[in-house]
């Protein structure tokens, strides 16, 4: 699947979610930001599209903004969520990721609002509080939502099997060279040598049984994905 392919169906992904986000009943709004970490973690196509969807003019003020928010306590996974699925599958022990609960705000935040909203990528999107994190300082979120949250995850990271994940800012900054998109649409980026995580295809679903018949309908509808 080449580059433009798997941008359009990122693309339906994420329309298909918002879909389904739309018919839920959520706490979150504009200005709403407690949620808004440097934690975010997302997959090198996320990225590329996130800096492809900015003017040209834009993108130096961009970079900038990103390196000055650059953030030493900022979340480094070690694992995809499909490595995850897969040593779940085997039973195996899973390694304990180091997060810092204190952490920072996002460094593109302006006014408690997101100006890169509509390119967002998305672990953004699905941060889908039932309740006002800023009064609980914690989001709360429906176990159904979270079945089809890790879902979309792995969709997500399934066809970007040959490009990597990690935090935003990591993510971006490889990407903010040329160079580095190049070798990312060659599907030649080493993600070890810029300390990201290797992304992989599928191996089983990470649905629980008694989510499997109220996930039907969505799993069709991604499933259905046909792009030109």
């Amino acid at each position: 699947m080449d580059l433009d392919t798997r941008l359009k169906v990122l693309e339906e992904l994420y329309r298909i979610y918002d879909e389904f986000a739309g018919t839920l009943d959520v706490a979150c709004r504009k200005h709403c930001a407690t949620c808004c970490t440097d934690k975010v973690v997302v997959t090198t196509l996320e990225g590329y599209r996130m800096i492809s969807g900015l003017e040209d003019d834009l993108r130096s003020q961009f970079f900038e903004t990103l390196h000055q928010g650059l953030s030493p306590t900022r979340f480094k996974p070690r694992l995809t969520t499909n490595r995850l699925a897969e040593l779940c599958m085997k039973d195996e022990d899973l390694p304990e990721d180091e997060m810092d609960s204190d952490g920072g705000a996002c460094a593109f935040l302006v006014d408690d609002a997101c100006p890169l909203y509509a390119n967002r990528p998305f672990a953004c999107r699905c941060m889908l509080s039932t309740t006002d994190c800023n009064k609980t300082g914690y989001a709360e979120m429906d176990a159904f939502v979270v079945t089809v949250n890790n879902v979309f995850l792995q969709y997500i990271e399934h066809i970007d099997a040959g490009g990597c994940s990690g935090n935003l800012t990591d993510v971006l900054i490889v990407l903010a060279s040329e160079e580095n998109r190049q070798l990312y649409r060659e599907n030649q980026l080493a993600c070890p040598a810029f300390s990201l995580v290797a992304n992989q295809s599928i191996p089983a679903l990470m649905i629980p049984p008694n989510h499997r018949e109220k996930i039907e309908p969505i799993l069709k509808a991604i499933q259905g994905i046909r792009v030109n």
